[in-house]
């Protein structure tokens, strides 16, 4: 059985696995899906210091007061940010790294990078700090936007604009990429990392007709390609 660890992406939070969470219980799995300071239940916290570095440290005091060793890291969409940021400081700990349709930096790089590379509008904020949350995928249904509409918060600019600084040379890590292909291609910033780890012979690539937060609108066929990742890619 296998632990996963999910970062989540922006202006979400831990309860946007909620039904992702209990398919891998089911399947015996331990399941570990942290907030970052000033989203969801931690949305009393945020203010306009709060970065990308806050929310790397947020994960990785879970990963230590919790003895998370040995897992499988997911980080979807701003996520990927975050989980490139902890497999750069504890890559002992990870078994595999697992970016699901999201952004993959390089040492110096910040989200705001590459969304301008991916033709998208860069996440400049509002009131100087604030960033409203970006349109749900079409595909939502009417229940699942009303579960999310309440739930989502806007997030400190910072954590768009910040750059991550790696500290260790390219880990040994086991990396699988999943691009959910269901987006117009036009300004899609996560279709340079689908055509960057396509033919990587280092990383797993798996693309799926999916949109952007199968987590909400694919729980059932977002498990299972974890589940078959986790039996045969560690």
């Amino acid at each position: 059985m296998a632990t996963f660890l999910i970062c989540h992406g922006a202006w979400s939070a831990g309860w946007a696995r909620k039904k992702v969470r209990p398919l891998l219980q089911a399947a015996g799995h331990t399941v570990f899906t942290p907030t970052y300071t000033g989203l969801g239940e931690r949305a009393h916290l945020t203010g306009p210091l709060v970065d990308l570095e806050t929310h790397i440290q947020d994960v990785l005091g879970v990963i230590e007061y919790e003895d998370v060793r040995d897992f499988i890291l997911v980080g979807h969409s701003y996520g990927g940010m975050v989980a490139t940021g902890i497999a750069d400081r504890v890559p002992e700990r990870v078994r595999h790294l697992v970016y699901l349709d999201a952004f993959v930096p390089r040492d110096g790089q910040s989200l705001n990078d590459l969304v301008q590379i991916g033709g998208a509008t860069a996440h400049a904020g509002i009131d100087g700090w604030l960033v409203p949350p970006n349109p749900s995928p079409p595909d939502t249904s009417a229940e699942d936007l009303a579960w999310i509409a309440g739930r989502r918060r806007h997030q400190p600019a910072a954590t768009f604009a910040q750059k991550l600084r790696l500290q260790n040379a390219s880990p040994t890590i086991r990396r699988s990429y999943i691009y959910c292909a269901r987006k117009a291609p036009a300004g899609d910033p996560f279709a340079q990392f689908a055509d960057r780890f396509r033919h990587d012979p280092t990383c797993s690539y798996f693309e799926r007709d999916w949109s952007h937060s199968p987590n909400v609108t694919a729980p059932e066929a977002l498990v299972h390609l974890l589940l078959e990742i986790a039996a045969h890619g560690s």
